[in-house]
């Protein structure tokens, strides 16, 4: 896509900090990080989201997110590895993405949101899911 930042970054359109690149995946540093070394997994092909990504590709970023932790463990404590998906999660490029974000002990950045319980409709939900599976 034309006017998308990711497409333009894969194209050198503009420049990025890369840690990794191959034939369907580019990884470069957040330029506003959670925390530095916060870095962002970006298939080549533009898919605007989760659910119109290829599965392949999905499996290849999985992977790369599993190495990438594994090198920022050496700075680090933990890490976050996310997908915003859609805009009602927080997803701002329209171009999906993963996030691999380090994590340290001390600071105060949180992943908090509210624990709500299923009043009776737990079984609605859950037969909602698997008839969409099917």
């Amino acid at each position: 896509m034309s006017d998308c930042i990711f497409c333009k970054i894969i194209q050198g359109e503009i420049p990025s900090t890369k840690v990794f690149e191959s034939k369907d995946l580019v990884a470069f540093l957040d330029i506003m990080p959670a925390n530095k070394g916060h870095t962002l997994i970006v298939p080549k092909k533009h898919f605007d989201d989760l659910e119109s990504a290829d599965p392949k590709i999905l499996a290849e970023m999985t992977k790369l997110a599993q190495k990438i932790s594994k090198a920022v463990l050496e700075f680090c404590d933990g890490t976050n590895i996310v997908i915003n998906n859609k805009p009602a999660a927080g997803q701002i490029i329209n171009h999906m993405h993963m996030h691999v974000i380090p994590r340290h002990s001390e600071n105060n950045f949180k992943f908090d949101w509210p624990h709500r319980k299923y009043e009776d409709d737990i079984n609605l939900y859950s037969e909602k899911i698997k008839k969409s599976l099917q």
